[in-house]
């Protein structure tokens, strides 16, 4: 009987010393076992991004200044003159002069022989400031930046709502396309061939001029 109990006891005590063992081995494991790493982060898609010139008015509004922006780049010429004619309606970056009203909405666009059809929303007429000076900005900011971007657009025809309009708020005539004119631009530093005192040097200004 007392065999029995003495090897009972011995018994016992391997048991618990085991039991201990275990636990100071499970808590050993638990802190020398670093926590998983992380899963790296999702590699973004790198953009694909073009380079435009968009001109827009002067600080005194009476040229047209380039200023250089990345957009989107984009499957088709369609789109890609969308995108530039928006990124000209989002406003400049610095001082230069919006040439058209940021809520104005790009309908469509397309193309043909050299002529570019760009269908705004009624917007660009309701939300537009008026004035001869801001719609000679509006109209030649629009072609020039095309032209110089897509240079085979020579010139700018101006819908609204899919419709053909006589002028903005009449001071410049639009029945008819707006041709590419760089003499509205500013020119470099020291440079003027083009440029009187009297300002723009452009058909539809030296008409504004005449009346």
């Amino acid at each position: 009987m007392k065999i029995f109990t003495k090897d009972r006891l011995t018994l016992l005590a391997v048991i618990t010393v085991l039991v201990v063992l275990g636990i100071v081995m499970g808590r050993r494991l638990m802190v020398s076992t670093p926590p998983p790493a992380p899963p790296p982060p999702a590699m973004e898609e790198p953009r694909n991004l073009r380079e435009v010139i968009l001109y827009f008015g002067d600080p005194g509004g009476s040229y047209l200044a380039a200023e250089a922006r990345e957009i989107e780049d984009c499957p088709n010429e369609a789109d890609c003159i969308a995108s530039t004619v928006r990124a000209l309606a989002d406003g400049p970056l610095g001082d230069l002069v919006p040439v058209i009203p940021s809520h104005a909405i790009v309908r469509g666009v397309s193309v043909e022989e050299g002529t570019a059809t760009v269908d705004f929303g009624r917007e660009l007429i309701s939300a537009h400031p008026g004035g001869s000076g801001s719609e000679l900005l509006t109209t030649y900011g629009l072609a020039n930046t095309l032209a110089v971007n897509f240079p085979h657009i020579r010139q700018v025809q101006i819908l609204v709502e899919g419709a053909a309009v006589e002028t903005i708020k009449g001071h410049v005539d639009l029945r008819s396309p707006i041709p590419a004119d760089f003499d509205f631009s500013r020119p470099p530093e020291g440079w003027a061939p083009g440029f009187g005192e009297e300002g723009l040097n452009t058909p539809a200004a030296s008409a504004e001029r005449d009346e």
